[in-house]
């Protein structure tokens, strides 16, 4: 989501970086896939470019365990008007009322408008919030309590405030390439490691009461071109927004596999995203929604469009869309494509009520899914200010009332921050255990300006757009606003200071001088850099949302070359949203440890030190690799125009080579590879056990039958006159409502003398016969015996230290076919255990995980091909093997 896509922050706000900064010129225009990691799979090679049909939309079935949420759903769906149901799939407009998206409520029966509110780190534009670690750090923990935790909470800060629905979590971008503005938001580029994660943290949310929307479907994995007003805001003459062409098969093995976790684990809400795929809008590309979502996946909650994602009105409906945010066109305009556009679309007949009464079941069966009629608390607070007093209608300036009733949401949430935020800390290097310190040294240095505070505040910068100070949390409408930020500085100060030792610290990066000479004076120096990006509506040093680079900003490299050279005790902590280039960092003598902190929240500095002062042994590990350079990636983003002023096209060419894979088939060595991480102690691996189950001949049965006709609910008056404004109410300026202005259709739809015209409306996407199922469907995450287990795998792993430590063992698996990667995560399990025990690590193998996708018979299939299993630290480091017979 974008909320404020056309403010564009000027660079002269904020400390000047671009001196420091490399430019991307190193980008392979006008592709944005380097030429030697193209994929080998040549379907992956041809650049899809078409989105094929899929109509009629699906319709629900209350499939899985939503039968009892759609019960509940139908009969209150069986109550409404025509205007009514079209009241609850079309936001009320921007700033219409006191959440970033509203829909309209039912007042006749005591429905009130939802709530849909930012983030996915917890509650956007308020007071009294927490602000949790990022998805990224979450996927770092590996550890499923802790994702779950995490959703749990922040679920129940959503609650309490009046939330229905919290707009994340996300994994979309997957995080294709590493510069992506908006991975942090995610968790990591494997799908595997993202969908267990989502799973979790869509059960956490949804288990306090609150819906989750997992967004943005699909595709989404750049800002730059993301959207037509915002490119052109920064002087790009594109008509359309980006293509991201993907093919059928990494489509569903990478883009699609954690949403289909998502999905089964229940999630109520998925939200479509801004660019095509295949040259089709997410919001109105019936393959992806109506085929691959509802149709293969059985979704069964509601799609909501990003805030102006959705493109057309119809064609959106019969494409899938069920809720359109914030529901003007254009903010603050008044005009829908839906609200009263659909009434009318309802009443001639170019949208069946079968498809509105389906778009409203969804919606309601979601409420009822999650238990929003029994945990659901008034709307306390007011994004648009924090005033107490207020206009109910910021834009309108209507409806003085109280607007903020500062509820305190937080709890003990704290600690539970601070708990993600050091065991989401990857300790990278520990030469002759530099690490940890004791706190008693005498004669401690901080360095950096990422250590500090903003001078402007902790929320001196909208939306967090700016990197002055420590970087806790990363901009756009994916932060949340801070109650206070403990600062590395400060905790590490309290730490020294608790022990009589000395302290200093300085947070300009280009004092020069004093640099050197504290670094000369220090037995530890402390040096923190970061590198930040976020949403592409905010511009910050003319990184456009993107990161135009993999560099320490604000002169990050200088700082810790001149500290290192003084000081041969350096220990470098790095806060970032994504991989950086680290250069000699990992070999250089006088760095004895270096450790990656990611985007931490409120607690950032408490957490670090309590991992550089002992008290938590670190036990995460990488999301992603950190590559030498840029190019090792294989992958990159577009950054210039590449198709004239029509929509950009990103061929994702590599296929299902990200990230590791790609330096895995390469050959390429990484600094420190996905899934690496060091502890305090150390782990030896034995006795691996593979244990068939079902073994590779188990029987996979694709779906087969027909769904029943689609059901409608209650009548639909013919009589336009049933549809007029109320003579009751008094409008709202510019809000958006299901009413007809006059009896005649073609007068009221505005259509410029293209009203009746049917000859968009595509073959088939009005019927509601029985459909057949698609073959790899028949339950909310896909065929159920995808995940079948056909394998249990176990081993032993040992703490051969001298300290308490947690270890998280991987377990990979090797395909085979020519057009596989080396290896591919498929489980893991974060273990706790004392110093000369030992823990079993106890994981199955599913029949997805061996699977591959068929785009002929579009269906997972087992290849004939050998398999091998892996278990161990990380992707690179595998002591154990066995085949799969």
């Amino acid at each position: 989501m974008g909320i404020a896509q056309f403010i564009l922050l000027a660079s002269s706000s904020f400390i000047s970086l671009s001196s420091q900064q490399d430019n991307n010129s190193s980008a392979p225009f006008p592709a944005a896939t380097y030429p030697n990691a193209t994929s080998p799979n040549p379907a992956a090679q041809e650049n899809a470019q078409f989105s094929p049909p899929y109509y009629p939309s699906p319709w629900g079935s209350g499939s899985g365990d939503w039968a009892a949420a759609y019960a509940k759903a139908k009969a209150f769906v069986s109550q409404l008007t025509l205007t009514e149901k079209v009241n609850l799939t079309t936001g009320v407009g921007w700033q219409g009322e006191r959440c970033v998206g509203q829909n309209g409520g039912v007042p006749r029966l005591g429905f009130r408008s939802m709530c849909m509110q930012d983030s996915p780190v917890g509650v956007r534009d308020t007071d009294y919030n927490s602000v949790f670690p990022a998805g990224v750090n979450v996927a770092a923990t590996f550890d499923r309590g802790l994702a779950y935790a995490r959703g749990q909470a922040m679920g129940a800060e959503h609650r309490e405030k009046g939330s229905d629905v919290q707009l994340g979590p996300v994994t979309g971008p997957l995080g294709r390439s590493p510069e992506g503005g908006r991975n942090w938001e995610g968790f990591s580029p494997d799908p595997v490691l993202t969908g267990i994660q989502i799973a979790q943290t869509v059960r956490g949310i949804q288990n306090s009461g609150v819906i989750a929307c997992a967004k943005h479907f699909i595709g989404n994995e750049q800002e730059h071109f993301r959207q037509v007003p915002e490119a052109k805001g920064y002087g790009y003459t594109i008509a359309n927004s980006l293509s991201s062409n993907i093919d059928d098969a990494t489509m569903h093995e990478l883009y699609l596999w954690p949403f289909a976790d998502a999905v089964r684990a229940g999630v109520g809400s998925v939200m479509c995203s801004y660019n095509q795929i295949n040259n089709s809008y997410a919001c109105q590309n019936s393959h992806t929604l109506n085929y691959l979502l509802k149709g293969e996946l059985d979704f069964q909650g509601f799609v909501m469009s990003d805030w102006q994602a959705q493109q057309s009105g119809v064609s959106t409906a019969l494409a899938g869309l069920d809720m359109t945010m914030p529901g003007d066109v254009i903010f603050d305009s008044g005009n829908s494509y839906w609200g009263a556009n659909l009434t009318i679309a309802v009443l001639n007949g170019t949208v069946p009520q079968w498809r509105v009464d389906d778009m409203v079941t969804r919606i309601i069966a979601a409420w009822y899914y999650v238990g929003r009629d029994n945990s659901s608390v008034p709307i306390n607070f007011d994004s648009w200010t924090i005033d107490t007093f207020g206009n109910e209608h910021f834009f309108a300036k209507e409806g003085y009332t109280l607007i903020n009733e500062h509820v305190d949401v937080r709890q003990e949430h704290a600690d539970l921050i601070r708990q993600i935020g050091s065991a989401s800390t990857v300790l990278l290097k520990n030469t002759n255990n530099a690490l940890p310190l004791t706190g008693k040294e005498k004669f401690t240095a901080v360095f950096g300006d990422d250590a500090g505070d903003n001078p402007y505040g902790p929320n001196g910068c909208p939306d967090r757009g700016c990197d002055n100070g420590t970087l806790a949390m990363a901009w756009g409408s994916g932060s949340a606003e801070f109650p206070y930020l403990v600062t590395p500085e400060t905790a590490i100060q309290n730490e020294v200071l608790s022990n009589n030792a000395i302290f200093q610290s300085i947070t300009n990066n280009f004092a020069g001088t004093q640099i050197l000479r504290l670094a000369e004076q220090a037995s530890v120096a402390i040096v923190f850099v970061n590198a930040d990006s976020g949403e592409g509506y905010l511009n910050v040093d003319g990184n456009e949302g993107d990161r135009n680079n993999l560099t320490f900003w604000d002169g990050g490299d200088t700082l810790v070359q001149n500290v290192s050279a003084t000081c041969n005790n350096t220990i470098l902590v790095i806060h970032s949203t994504g991989p950086v280039t680290l250069g000699n960092y990992s070999e250089n003598p006088n760095i004895t440890a270096i450790l990656w902190a990611g985007i931490p929240g409120e607690q950032s500095g408490n957490s670090i030190a309590d991992v550089l002062y002992g008290r938590v042994n670190p036990g995460a590990k990488l999301p992603f690799t950190l590559a030498a350079k840029r190019a090792d990636y294989g992958t990159d983003l577009l950054y210039i125009p590449n198709n004239g002023e029509a929509a950009p096209q990103v061929a994702f060419t590599e296929g299902v080579f990200i990230d590791y894979r790609s330096l895995d088939r390469n050959n390429v060595t990484p600094v420190y590879e996905f899934g690496y991480g060091l502890s305090y102690t150390t782990f030896s691996y034995s006795n691996l056990q593979v244990t068939r189950v079902l073994g590779l001949n188990g029987t996979y049965t694709p779906t087969t039958g027909s769904t029943a006709p689609a059901p409608t609910y209650g009548t639909v008056s013919n009589n336009s006159g049933d549809y007029q404004f109320p003579s009751n109410l008094t409008a709202v300026p510019f809000y958006i409502y299901p009413y007809v202005n006059g009896t005649d259709l073609n007068t009221a739809s505005n259509s410029s003398g293209n009203y009746g015209d049917t000859s968009f409306v595509p073959p088939n996407s009005q019927s509601g016969s029985p459909q057949p199922l698609l073959p790899a469907a028949g339950a909310p995450g896909g065929n159920p015996q995808l995940y079948d287990v056909l394998y249990h795998v176990s081993a032993t792993i040992t703490n051969t230290g001298k300290v308490p430590g947690e270890e998280v063992p991987q377990l990979y698996i090797s395909l085979g076919g020519p057009y596989d990667p080396k290896v591919v995560l498929r489980n893991f399990e974060r273990l706790s255990i004392q110093p000369g025990s030992t823990a079993t690590f106890n994981v199955d193998i599913t029949r997805r995980d061996l699977s591959n996708w068929n785009t002929a018979t579009q269906n997972w299939a087992i290849s004939p091909y050998p398999k091998t299993v892996y278990v161990g630290s990380s992707s690179r480091k595998l002591p154990l093997s066995a085949r799969l017979s």
